[in-house]
């Protein structure tokens, strides 16, 4: 039995370095790719992400009062984060990965916090959703989250070593890897006993690979090596270099890694399932 991990990255600290520290999550969850358009400023929102329920746009997270979360508490974030509500009690869609973000421990949500507050504010309106009815009624959500939602912290294996309980924190809930690379189901929920599977209908209709262990569709042949370089560099063992959403996620999330991280992540997927799911475009049939 491996050591019983303690359910944070790292003890909440006060001041300057629960900032740091939050900003290192804010990174490795990649918050700025998502929270800033094309040619946009930093956080305050306005990213498309198509889906097949419609187009759904990125909020404002600067403090600006008016247009961002300048009126929020720390609560305001725990909540929104922990059970997908907003301040005024509305139900969030779940391109918002709360559904992932909820195992986010309390220690860390404190040091997202810290670091947000000192982000620049910017005087940014959010711009509506352009939704398919009935996806663009929040009430849906309510019947949405009964069936597709268990809200909770993460909570570590105790059966399982410290370093694979932190990289499976760091996959599952920080990086909230699965909302990428885990199918769907005909209303958005993701199936979780195809985790990591791959995705024929991804961010924007990408195909998103599997990225369990097995060694014809997934990743089981990679050495450690070679998941090393994916996500610091994003080359394959073919020498190619990946391409769409996972360029993003190297730049702005896992090339910010530490070293002891990383290797917890490659550390966890080892431990994954194998799961024998060749992806192919929805376009061509799948």
């Amino acid at each position: 039995m491996g050591l019983l991990w303690t359910g944070a990255i790292a003890p909440a600290t006060a001041g300057p370095e629960s900032a740091k520290h939050g900003k290192y999550l804010f990174d490795a969850a990649g918050c700025l790719g998502c929270h800033t358009k094309k040619d946009g400023k930093p956080l305050a929102g306005g990213r498309r992400l198509r889906t097949p329920f419609g187009h759904y746009y990125s909020p404002n997270i600067t403090p600006h009062p008016e247009h961002g979360i300048g009126k929020w508490t720390s609560t305001d974030l725990k909540r929104s984060l922990r059970e997908g509500v907003a301040p005024d009690g509305s139900h969030y869609f779940p391109v918002f990965p709360y559904p992932s973000y909820t195992g986010i421990t309390d220690s860390d949500i404190a040091d997202l916090w810290a670091y947000l507050k000192t982000v620049p504010s910017i005087a940014q309106a959010n711009r509506p959703h352009d939704t398919k009815p009935p996806f663009g009624a929040r009430i849906f959500m309510v019947a949405w989250k009964t069936l597709n939602f268990e809200p909770g912290p993460f909570k570590p294996d105790p059966y399982l070593s410290d370093q694979v309980n932190r990289g499976a924190y760091l996959v599952d809930v920080i990086g909230h890897c699965g909302e990428c690379h885990t199918p769907r189901n005909a209303v958005g929920g993701l199936q979780r006993d195809r985790w990591l599977s791959g995705n024929p209908g991804g961010p924007e209709g990408e195909q998103v690979p599997n990225i369990t262990p097995d060694r014809e569709t997934g990743v089981g042949r990679w050495s450690d090596g070679d998941l090393d370089s994916l996500f610091r560099m994003g080359m394959t063992p073919e020498g190619d270099f990946v391409g769409g959403s996972m360029t993003e996620v190297i730049e702005n999330s896992s090339g910010h890694l530490s070293e002891s991280d990383l290797r917890a992540v490659i550390a966890y997927l080892r431990t994954l399932p194998p799961i024998r799911h060749k992806v192919e475009s929805k376009k061509k049939g799948s």
